[in-house]
């Protein structure tokens, strides 16, 4: 029988009368205050679910959540929430907002004891559930255990609004592109690069300028992925092509080599790819008997201000992956972040306490 009402509160107005914070552990002396995992679930969907998070950025986002989880615990809202690990240390659980399948634990392994908070979110972005599952049946979904790396850097802007970092393509590039491209109806921003449809870093940097200035709404869920995905849509009507296609590998425009990225922050998130690394990029056929490699790809960077659903580009960056480093510092040297990515198959709450789903490496739903 699932826990009552009463003795939930009982819990709740406990730990609101103990002064204790999130942060504070807990040990023998004050056990009373500990929140079990069914009873931690069934605080948290019952107070969660139905809350609107529907136009919040998503850090903004992820603050709202953790003041949420804080008032249904009993817990006061602290003025700034501290990266701790784990985030909610007094009940040792974080919590991860999803509304898509592919969890994402950042620079940290499973922790088989603590408790992984997961709060589902639907198309219209509102909480419609809460799940509370220990790490060692997080961990059964984990057939990996692989750390994936995320590279990041610093986005110094300086002066000008438009820089060419560099006025040559990497010579396996320069050899193949021309100034003198046109765009026909037929070529697609994901067609495989070919001599003769390639145009120089200075041609791309002379067509994306103009940019500068420009003014473009976004909405949804995702913001960050959505105003990225607009900016695509622009530069590649900037170019010339007559549609807008995303592939969903690297670079966003394969066509021209031409990874694209948008920044409100000076943090640049670059993903799996290292900018100055010669790995082959596999996928992408030889061009005139030359393998590309990721250093070869230019890289548009578009700084802008974000406000109120509406970005405008203030500055332009334009540089290959093999400089791409000498003018966006890496972040402390060397150092990146890793994420480990799960695929969730969730169960209804209610079988998250079933013992033989618990002997499933897949929790079927």
């Amino acid at each position: 029988m699932r826990p009552d009402a009463k003795r939930l509160r009982a819990i709740v107005d406990r730990i609101a009368h103990s002064g204790h914070s999130i942060y504070d552990p807990l040990d023998d002396r004050n056990a009373g205050l500990w929140i079990s995992t069914p009873d931690l679930q069934d605080l948290l969907q019952t107070s969660m679910t139905g809350v609107s998070l529907a136009g919040l950025p998503l850090r903004t986002r992820s603050k709202v959540v953790k003041q949420h989880i804080c008032r249904a615990l009993g817990y006061p809202v602290p003025t700034r929430f501290r990266k701790t690990i784990p985030r909610f240390v007094g009940q040792d659980f974080d919590a991860y907002v999803q509304k898509s399948d592919n969890l994402q634990i950042w620079n940290d392994s499973i922790s088989r004891d603590r408790r992984y908070v997961i709060i589902r979110v639907n198309k219209d972005d509102f909480i419609s559930n809460v799940w509370v599952v220990t790490g060692d049946r997080l961990s059964l979904l984990d057939t990996s255990g692989t750390l994936t790396i995320k590279h990041q850097a610093h986005l110094h802007l300086g002066d000008s609004p438009a820089e060419l970092v560099t006025v040559n393509d990497t010579e396996r590039v320069g050899s193949m592109a021309t100034s003198n491209v046109k765009i026909l109806p037929s070529m697609s921003p994901t067609d495989s690069p070919i001599p003769g449809q390639l145009m120089s870093i200075t041609n791309l940097f002379e067509s994306l300028a103009p940019l500068i200035g420009t003014s473009f709404s976004y909405s949804g869920y995702d913001q960050e992925r959505n105003r990225a995905a607009s900016l695509v849509r622009i530069v590649c009507e900037k170019l010339g092509y007559s549609h807008y296609r995303d592939s969903g590998q690297f670079p966003d425009i394969t066509h021209q080599l031409l990874e694209i990225k948008l920044q409100t922050s000076p943090t640049i998130d670059l993903g799996m790819v290292r900018p100055d690394s010669g790995d082959i990029l596999e996928y992408i056929p030889d061009i005139s008997g030359h393998r590309v490699r990721c250093c070869d790809v230019r890289y548009a960077l578009f700084y802008g201000n974000a406000n109120e659903g509406v970005v405008t580009i203030n500055q332009f960056f334009l540089t290959t992956g093999t400089k791409f480093f000498e003018r966006f510092p890496q972040f402390q040297g060397n150092i990146v972040n890793r994420k480990l990515q799960i695929r969730l198959v969730l169960p209804p709450a209610e079988k998250f306490f079933d013992q033989k789903a618990s002997d499933s490496a897949t929790i079927d739903t």
